[in-house]
């Protein structure tokens, strides 16, 4: 067989280059792995509004990941999603906010644009895999079933960020780094003189970059003067302990599930925000009030009324629930052959309900009203509009939209 024909055998490889370092030695694995390797980057989003300073625009990602791409000697490409982005992402985000729920951006930019959008761009290049610098791993079985396991660097595992792909997006992935650690991954760069070698990680919303939320918010949701009321810890309506106890909550789990309601007669006034949508729970920095002998966190938001609720210190029970509710078309499996339905018997997972979050032991019940996460320990922070995803050991098996 000539050199040509072996050419022409190659397995094409898309690779999304963002300008960082990981989606760089991703496609320089790759190319070393023989494949036919073509980097794509994607604009996602143009305005700066609410962009904090410093932060560097789409155009230096784009320089950066073209000098990649010219150092690894590979074909360069540019396509622009912005109006997908935004219909997909940016609107959803607004969408609920405006509910008063907390929304993930990263993961839907995963589902909706990376491996949907992005992947079928990819495939007009004649793809047969799109690979990421995502810190995760993707096994392909030989019965065809793809299961998505945690990234071999606990501290950069990002596989939470990719809990609702389809088993179709996973059959075209590869994650080239998620056997690394960050360190080893920094020392290919340098190895390679990759340009973004020492290039720092992006933060904040996914290809938006680090915001001011309410100036980002501010676009579309328009701020409103409101009260800041303070609720004691010992206030009246909180559950004890034995009222949780494990043996109860099995028969509970709507009631558990349930976030505390409060009106302003339960509390003090303690001071004024810009919005109540704005805030979200657990959140404690932004609230502009001080003088209290421990720090201030939300405890909850009701946009009808426009009021902030918050409660001293990270252990205050405002915070803790032992429960949280998927409604039935929120719930995700990963695995179909792993798939609950309603009436199965309850299931043991790891769970984590935002992103680095120390796996969580719990229990899912499925029933016809949907899913319900029961865990051992009470959980400081449950946000509708966040995800929760399971996992058996480090395969993700599903995940859901908290619904409250």
């Amino acid at each position: 067989m000539d050199t040509q024909s072996m050419e022409q055998k190659k397995e094409r490889v898309v690779v999304g280059l963002s300008g960082g370092v990981d989606s760089s030695v991703a496609a320089q694995i790759l190319k070393e792995q023989g494949y036919d390797v073509v980097g794509l980057f994607m604009v996602n989003w143009h305005d700066t509004v609410g962009t904090l300073s410093g932060e560097c625009p789409w155009e230096d990602d784009r320089l950066f990941a073209e000098l990649v791409a010219k150092r690894l000697d590979i074909p360069f490409r540019m396509v622009d999603l912005s109006e997908q982005y935004r219909q997909r992402v940016v609107d959803y985000m607004f969408a609920e906010y405006e509910k008063g729920r907390t929304p993930n951006p990263d993961v839907l930019c995963n589902r909706e644009i990376k491996f949907d959008v992005f992947l079928k761009e990819a495939l007009k290049l004649g793809a047969d895999w799109v690979a990421t610098g995502h810190y995760c791993r993707v096994e392909h079985l030989a019965d065809g079933t793809h299961r998505l396991l945690a990234g071999s660097d606990g501290n950069k595992d990002q596989s939470y960020f990719l809990c609702q792909l389809s088993q179709e997006q996973l059959s075209r992935a590869l994650f080239p780094v998620g056997d690394m650690l960050k360190p080893e991954v920094r020392a290919v760069a340098e190895k390679y003189h990759l340009a973004t070698a020492k290039r720092k990680d992006s933060q904040g919303i996914c290809f938006v970059g680090k915001v001011d939320l309410p100036v980002f918010l501010q676009q579309k949701l328009a701020a409103k003067k409101g009260r800041i009321v303070e609720i004691a810890a010992d206030w009246e309506g909180y559950r004890t302990s034995e009222e949780e106890s494990v043996l109860a909550a099995e028969e509970r789990l709507e009631e558990l599930a349930t976030p505390y309601v409060y009106t302003p007669a339960d509390g003090r006034k303690v001071g004024t925000h810009g919005g109540a949508h704005f805030y979200t729970i657990g959140q404690r920095h932004g609230l502009g009030v001080g003088g209290t002998a421990l720090p201030l966190f939300v405890i909850a938001t009701d946009v009808v009324r426009n009021i902030v609720y918050v409660g001293q210190g990270h252990t205050h029970p405002g915070l803790l629930r032992r429960a949280l509710h998927i409604l039935p078309e929120e719930m995700h499996w990963v695995r179909e052959d792993q798939r609950m339905e309603a009436g199965d018997a309850p299931r043991r997972y790891s769970v984590r309900i935002r992103y680095r979050q120390p796996l969580q032991a719990a229990t899912l019940h499925v029933t016809p009203e949907g899913g319900y996460l029961l865990f051992d320990e009470p959980q400081r922070g449950i946000t509708p509009g966040q995800f929760a995803a399971w996992y058996e050991g480090d395969e993700l098996v599903g995940s859901g939209v908290i619904h409250q």
